[in-house]
């Protein structure tokens, strides 16, 4: 069964810094672009950054700078750097994967269970 699972949050001070990770595992052929998104309390989820499978990345502005994607392709593995963390990044985070299944060779999104990140003193 194919599972994207988080990990990594948790509680931080106000300018800290927190690495969150998301290993896909099942019946994967191949994962094509992957994606972390935040959904704060009551808000809807939004897209943070986004890296394809050759490494190339894209971020939103409200995380340019401070947020870094990476992905380590023989681990089936995302990563989102987070610094300068802010009050305001309390949510929680999401990852999203395309993902190619190994039998049917048929593409769709994924995503993981979210892990809570909280920032405050």
């Amino acid at each position: 069964q194919l599972q994207l699972v988080e990990s990594g949050g948790g509680l931080v001070q106000p300018g800290g810094s927190l690495r969150l990770s998301c290993a896909a595992s099942g019946p994967i052929f191949d994962i094509n672009a992957m994606a972390w998104y935040c959904q704060p309390p009551g808000k809807q989820r939004e897209l943070l950054a986004t890296i394809t499978s050759g490494g190339g990345t894209n971020y939103a502005d409200s995380v340019k700078g401070r947020f870094t994607i990476s992905r380590d392709n023989a681990k089936n593995t995302v990563y989102l750097q987070m610094n300068s963390l802010t009050p305001e990044d309390t949510a929680d985070y999401y990852c999203n994967a395309d993902i190619t299944l190994k039998v049917t060779r048929h593409s769709s999104g994924y995503w993981g269970q979210g892990t809570q990140v909280t920032v405050s003193l």
